[in-house]
């Protein structure tokens, strides 16, 4: 066969699914149409294309942003030469063919809605999350990211994509320029998509929080999810019928040490509201260290708790996933507080300084 030798038309038909205008090598075998086949339909002026190794696409034009999606899942999860397939990962038990890939990075945040990440038809690359033991390569505009540890996907319209927080650190991850990451970081707190700590803690797992670009960013991303969770604070204790208490004080005995500062306060109840939104940082420490220090800063937490309740006050322990997910219960929790005062011992006098 010569390169003038017309091709033998493949009877496929071309539909507006996705699915259906992208295949795999396996998958068009299972349509009675053999490698050499569809090679043979992306030779120069024909009328499919090969992006990807392994993966056809039923048409000669520009690939869409789903059809570049859909082309690196099937590369990166194609099966092993063993020929060993893992369980699809789709609840209603369908096998796309993307095997154990995901999306994360960039692209997934573009499909979790971020403006700040750009569409994924512009994208030069497209990040895929697969287990380390895979020896495929990154290609054209796929690079693989290998991980120990697969999270559970989501699946969106589709397509299985890394959980939020896991998709950001891969992507700053790969970013150099620190007004992108502050950016992303931000929108992922503001827009309500995780919790810094969250953040935080995938950002030290893929140990970039050293990193210049990242330092800065993630103290703006700690005092967003702080005003954030601080604004929750605020509407749930007026959107519920709370008595106003006094806003960000300290305590102190007259005379004595200071007892620490408090997000919420009511005198008359002697009932202290705190915010949890540490967000510790490990990226230098081993684990051993990790744990002492975690274990330390949770001891001197519960030390001053303990101390204001034995003066008599009753401190009400809140996290911003608490605020946003079941704001209802804790206004109810804090209600609950109020209205016990009354039958408690009263409290140990103590000063109220503005913080």
């Amino acid at each position: 066969m010569t390169q003038n030798t017309p091709l033998s038309p493949c009877h496929l038909r071309i539909t507006s699914d996705v699915r259906q205008r992208v295949l795999s090598t396996a998958q068009l075998k299972a349509r009675g149409i053999s490698p050499a086949r569809a090679a043979e339909q992306c030779r120069a002026g024909g009328p499919w294309q090969q992006p990807l190794p392994g993966v056809f696409v039923l048409h000669p034009g520009k690939l869409s942003g789903r059809e570049r999606l859909r082309s690196a899942l099937l590369y990166a999860g194609r099966p092993p030469a063993s020929g060993r397939r893992t369980p699809p990962a789709r609840a209603d038990g369908a096998d796309p063919g993307y095997g154990e890939a995901m999306i994360t990075g960039l692209a997934a945040l573009s499909l979790y809605g971020f403006s700040a990440a750009p569409p994924t038809v512009s994208t030069d690359r497209i990040d895929v999350l697969v287990p380390r033991i895979r020896r495929l390569r990154s290609v054209r505009h796929v690079r693989l990211v290998r991980t120990s540890e697969l999270p559970r996907p989501q699946w969106l319209d589709g397509i299985p994509v890394a959980p939020v927080a896991r998709a950001l650190a891969d992507a700053v991850a790969g970013l150099g320029d620190a007004h992108a990451v502050r950016r992303l970081l931000t929108e992922a707190v503001r827009g309500g998509h995780c919790e810094p700590a969250v953040v935080v803690g995938e950002l030290n797992r893929a140990k970039v929080l050293d990193r210049p670009q990242v330092v800065n960013a993630v103290d703006s991303l700690l005092a967003e999810g702080r005003a954030l969770a601080e604004e929750r604070l605020y509407d749930m204790v007026r959107s519920h019928g709370l008595p106003e208490p006094l806003w960000n004080v300290d305590l102190r005995l007259p005379g004595g040490p200071h007892l620490g500062a408090v997000d919420a306060y009511w005198p008359e109840e002697a009932v202290a509201v705190e915010l949890d939104t540490r967000a510790p940082r490990y990226s230098r420490l081993d684990d051993d260290r990790r744990q002492e220090q975690h274990e330390a800063e949770w001891s001197a937490y519960a030390a001053r708790r303990e101390h204001l309740e034995r003066l008599g006050v009753t401190v009400v322990h809140l996290t911003p996933r608490k605020l946003r997910d079941t704001r209802e219960q804790q206004a109810t929790v804090v209600r609950t507080a109020l209205m016990a005062a009354a039958d408690r011992t009263p409290a140990a006098y103590v000063m109220i300084l503005p913080r």
